[in-house]
């Protein structure tokens, strides 16, 4: 259905090297098989594991992986990281591990589980017509998208690799496209005085620019009433040398941090500009930001002006 080109003796020279790759784990371990989402149970607040009849002796990380690139669960990229992390901490606690290469196997049953999941999502799709299942597509080549851009295995599959990235920007499957996983930025001005913004997204703050050092109209009574929003005080700043240079260092830190994020698919960024009251410095430059980030990506922005109230997407 994706109509892509191949050759099958290359390709399949690439699959059995793959497996011979994934073989070479240390398989001496319970393999839940089918460990997703849907079979972990919440009752009274503790986790129980259910369907149980695939288990056979395997590898650890092809459950992790199973796990955390459950297309249908749409788990953000750095919550996957962090699990990892902790898994290999806790693991680490009952024996010696090799981080490196427990990473670059978990690495490839991940991707060996996203190829599964496309692979069912398509029979169960295209040839049995249950179309619910051409939902979960898009998060699945996105998770693919993912590990092809980030991803460094120590074998090479050149014929394999070539087909999962035309995978990726196949037309035929872009119709499934889903727009949930758009990065927001959410831009905040806020008063020292009153303490930090409060990251909501529990990704840990982003970005901080203390606007403090630039000149402040809020000492001049022409000013004193208005905002970083006021035509007036607009008028000040971009007469200010001192303001266009703190924006343009502030710009090409974000932007800089945008471009890997959209790369990297992740879906939260938090950026905060700080001053004395909040009112004109912070907010300016907020709403300068703002501007710029919708001028120049395809993201969404929520801008807040804590200190004012006032909030707009």
């Amino acid at each position: 259905m994706a109509k892509i080109p191949f050759d099958e003796q290359d390709l399949e020279s690439d699959f059995l090297k793959f497996s011979d790759f994934l073989l070479e784990a240390d398989n001496q371990y319970f393999l839940y098989r089918d460990f997703q989402t849907r079979n972990i149970m919440i009752r009274n607040g503790e986790p129980f594991f259910i369907d149980y009849q695939g288990g056979r002796q395997g590898a650890l990380q092809y459950d992790l992986a199973s796990l955390l690139y459950d297309a249908k669960a749409d788990i953000p990229q750095e919550t996957r990281n962090e699990l990892r992390k902790y898994y290999i901490e806790k693991l680490s606690a009952y024996q010696d591990v090799d981080k490196e290469k427990f990473n670059n196997y978990y690495f490839g049953y991940a991707l060996i589980r996203i190829m599964q999941a496309m692979g069912a999502f398509g029979f169960r799709g295209f040839y049995e017509k249950k179309v619910h299942f051409l939902q979960s597509i898009p998060f699945a080549i996105q998770n693919l998208e993912y590990l092809l851009d980030t991803v460094q295995l120590p074998v090479e599959f050149p014929e394999l690799m070539k087909v999962l990235r035309l995978l990726t920007k196949s037309e035929e499957l872009k119709i499934f496209n889903n727009p949930k996983r758009r990065l927001m930025v959410t831009i905040n001005s806020f008063s020292y005085k009153k303490g930090l913004p409060v990251d909501q997204s529990g990704n840990g703050g982003g970005f901080i620019f203390d606007c403090r050092a630039v000149h402040n109209p809020g000492k001049y009574e022409k000013y004193f009433e208005l905002t970083g929003r006021d035509q007036d005080v607009i008028d000040f700043f971009e007469k200010e040398d001192e303001m266009q240079l703190f924006l343009e260092n502030a710009f090409n830190m974000v932007d800089q941090s945008v471009n890997k994020y959209l790369k990297r698919r992740f879906t939260n960024l938090m950026v905060s500009f700080g001053c004395t009251g909040g009112q004109h410095r912070s907010v300016y430059s907020a709403e300068s930001l703002s501007s710029h980030l919708k001028n120049n990506f395809d993201i969404e922005v929520v801008l807040q002006h804590r200190e004012l109230g006032l909030s707009f997407t």
